[in-house]
């Protein structure tokens, strides 16, 4: 996919910030579409099938989190990649990011290069490499062409980062993945992300899949088993 193709909305209350951003973004190529509130984003989202979404948490009426929950629920939004563009550092609102379906954060005051940079990074983050592209895991089926995962027969809408957690774990049953790997493989090597993010992440999926499949190594990682 060439840079001009891949289509980016960006949403942010800020007139100048849009203005900022979206001048530096459409200087490099990409194709820009802005909003100024959640409303508005949420239109925008089905009406241009973005790529990467770049949001501000701190908004009037739908705020970032909202938009981000709204956004996962829709039709063909399940792989968008969601960036949270925010000043504040609190773990517990990047946690609320992460459950509500977001990839990553970018922290304000935003500097053009380091957010070139950054957005490069997401979109060309694939998911999780395996030889076989379909799983059936004792209940489990993992689809990795289609983004899919069936549960007893019942096809389940995880995030793109739940998805990418479980493939992982998935394409080696029994192996001990460290916390460490299992960050810069989801995640990717020049991404900043809090602590307890895989743990958010392991919650979410034990809700959906059960407690079985996932066994945590304390001190270690996680393994998957069935």
């Amino acid at each position: 996919m060439t840079t001009n193709s891949q289509r980016i909305l960006l949403v942010d209350d800020e007139q100048d910030i849009l203005e900022f951003l979206s001048y530096n973004l459409r200087k490099e190529g990409y194709h820009v579409t802005t909003a100024e509130n959640g409303e508005e984003a949420l239109k925008a989202a089905k009406k241009e099938n973005p790529h990467l979404v770049l949001l501000d948490v701190m908004m009037p009426g739908l705020d970032g989190i909202e938009v981000c929950r709204e956004l996962r629920q829709m039709a063909g939004m399940k792989d968008v990649i969601i960036a949270f563009l925010t000043a504040r550092s609190e773990d517990y609102s990047h946690i609320a990011g992460f459950e509500a379906g977001a990839d990553d954060y970018i922290n304000k005051p935003i500097k053009p290069r380091v957010l070139l940079s950054r957005i490069k990074a997401l979109l060309r983050r694939t998911s999780v490499s395996n030889d076989s592209e379909v799983q059936d895991l004792g209940g489990i089926i993992i689809d990795r062409e289609s983004y899919s995962v069936t549960h007893q027969g019942n096809e389940l809408n995880l995030p793109r980062k739940e998805f990418e957690l479980l493939a992982l774990l998935a394409s080696k049953p029994g192996k001990v993945f460290a916390r460490e790997e299992i960050l810069s493989r989801v995640w990717g090597e020049d991404v900043v992300v809090g602590d307890r993010t895989i743990d958010v992440h392991i919650r979410k999926l034990r809700e959906k899949i059960g407690e079985d499949y996932i066994r945590t190594v304390k001190g270690v990682g996680y393994k998957f088993e069935f």
